[in-house]
Parts: C-alpha cells; sequence; structure tokens
C-alpha cells in the first residue's frame, strides 16, 4: 500500500444517532441481531418478536451501545431476498425494539435505500450497509438526507459472488482507495457520519483477511471510525478447523487484535466477552 500523502485528520470521536450522542472516545459494541432464517451463525433463532426483545434485553444487560438488525442474509452465496420481504422481517422487530427499549441505538443492516428509509422512519438511528453504496445507487442520496451514521464497508463483488476466487493486485491500495473515493463522495453529498468496516470475508481471501487486520490503522488517515466484524468468521474457523459455533475464543482473540489496531466499535454475536476485551484493553 503506497503512504497516503494527506496529513490524518482527527478520529470523529462522537456520532449523532437522531439527537443521541454516542461516545467513541473508548470503544463500543454494537450486537448483531439477525431476524433472518439463514445467517451463517444465528439464522432462524429470532424469528418471533418475544425472542428478538429477549435477545435485545440481554444484549443491553451485558453493554451493548447499538442493537444491528438485520434481515437478509450475506453469507457467502445467500439468496437475494425481495424489498418487501426485507420490510416485513425488518420493520416489525425494529418498533417492537423502539417501544420497549426507546434509549438504544438501533443499527438497520441493509444494502437498499428504501429499506434505510422506511428503518428510519421506524426509529433506526444508523445504517450499516456491506455494499458501501455500491449494490444500491440510491443509497448515498438517502443517507445524506437522513444525515444519520451510516457504515460503509468493502465488498468486492456482491454476496452471491464474492467468494469466488477474490483477488486484487495489491490489497490495501485498492481498499483503501475504495474508501478514499466513497467517503469523499459521500461527504460532497453532505453526509457527516461515516464509519469504516474493512468487510472482513466479503470477497477476501484468508490471507487478505489477516492483512487487512494488521494493518487497519493505517486507514484510520481517513478520519472515520473503524468496525471490526470479525465474530465467529471463516477467518477463525480455517486457521482453528472449527465451526462458527466453537468460534468464540478465535473471535475474542481478533477482537484484541483489532482493539490494539484502532478499532472504534466491535461488532458481535457475543457482547459480555467483547466487552471483556474492551475493558481489558484499555489497560494496556
Amino acid at each position: 500500500m503506497r503512504e497516503p500523502q494527506n496529513k490524518a485528520f482527527p478520529i470523529k470521536s462522537t456520532l449523532n444517532c437522531g439527537g443521541n450522542l454516542l461516545d467513541l472516545s473508548e470503544p463500543k459494541v454494537m450486537a448483531i441481531l439477525n431476524v433472518t432464517p439463514d445467517s451463517f451463525f444465528d439464522g432462524g433463532q429470532y424469528s418471533n418478536i418475544n425472542a428478538v426483545l429477549r435477545q435485545v434485553e440481554k444484549h443491553i444487560s451485558e453493554g451493548a451501545a447499538i442493537i444491528d438488525i438485520g434481515a437478509v442474509s450475506t453469507r457467502p452465496g445467500s439468496e437475494t431476498v425481495s424489498i418487501s420481504e426485507e420490510l416485513n422481517r425488518l420493520i416489525p422487530a425494529i418498533d417492537a425494539i423502539c417501544r420497549t427499549f426507546p434509549e438504544v441505538i438501533i443499527s438497520a443492516d441493509t444494502y437498499r435505500g428504501k429499506v434505510a428509509k422506511k428503518a428510519s422512519e421506524s426509529g433506526a438511528t444508523m445504517i450499516n450497509d456491506i455494499s458501501g453504496g455500491t449494490l444500491d445507487q440510491d443509497m448515498f442520496k438517502t443517507i445524506a438526507e437522513l444525515q444519520l451514521p451510516y457504515v460503509m464497508m468493502h465488498i468486492q463483488g456482491t454476496p452471491q459472488t464474492m467468494q469466488i476466487n477474490p483477488s486484487y493486485h495489491d490489497l490495501l491500495t485498492e481498499v483503501f482507495d475504495f474508501f478514499k473515493t466513497r467517503v469523499h463522495e459521500l461527504q460532497s453529498m453532505g453526509a457527516k457520519d461515516i464509519i469504516i468496516d474493512l468487510g472482513f470475508g466479503f470477497g477476501k481471501t484468508l490471507d487478505d483477511n489477516f492483512e487487512l487486520l494488521k494493518n487497519m490503522q493505517k486507514f484510520q488517515v481517513l478520519g472515520c471510525p473503524l468496525l471490526a466484524g470479525l465474530s465467529r468468521k471463516s477467518m477463525i474457523n480455517k486457521v482453528l478447523g472449527t465451526k462458527a459455533k466453537e468460534a468464540l475464543n478465535g473471535t475474542t482473540a481478533l477482537n484484541m487484535l483489532a482493539l490494539q489496531n484502532g478499532a472504534n466499535l466491535l461488532r458481535v454475536h457475543d457482547v459480555k466477552e467483547a466487552m471483556e476485551c474492551i475493558q481489558i484493553a484499555s489497560k494496556i
């Protein structure tokens, strides 16, 4: 990766989540909640509202600052879902969480601008887009209008194609240039709170994932908070010979490395263990 020519901007330390300021001077945890039948780890577990609310209560009690709700699986090879089906899964969950836990910050995990807008109207105050705006040309316009924090993730290809022989001429430079271009474009449209997610497992080989993790700090020059989404992913299982169910210890190891390399947010299935990582990292 060629060294950036620009002087680093200070990392933005607060996010304005619909009037609720999230302080990132210390790392925070984003808890995963998939209301899908086919997500790689917890698909089908939260298919009714009571199960959703029980899990949200658990996440909050363990220290989660954000609940990230996804209604479409984006695991490798996953099938696409219609907008209406995504909304039918997502909106009732957001409505119920807002009524029961009005203080919690809700992130809608979607790559569709129309879904992002509907989620915002129901109470979501953050959008998490696995495509960085590449799968829906209206997403950036929607984010600029909503003025909500936006997680911009890097992906090569689509969820259906991303792990079919992903390749890069210069991994770090290409990923960096993607963010440099996309962040500038979105900021020029008026968006203020952008979070960068390097997209571990989304169009990357095993070696690519660890190269990005090792070099996370180089992306701080963009002045955006960094989110690490490593929880129970195949990059752990391929090294340890485990399955997703057995990957908590590996997740903890990678989360600690991410914190040491500049992560401001950890996106996880297991909140308690991630909070313990943050507590220990703060002492180092």
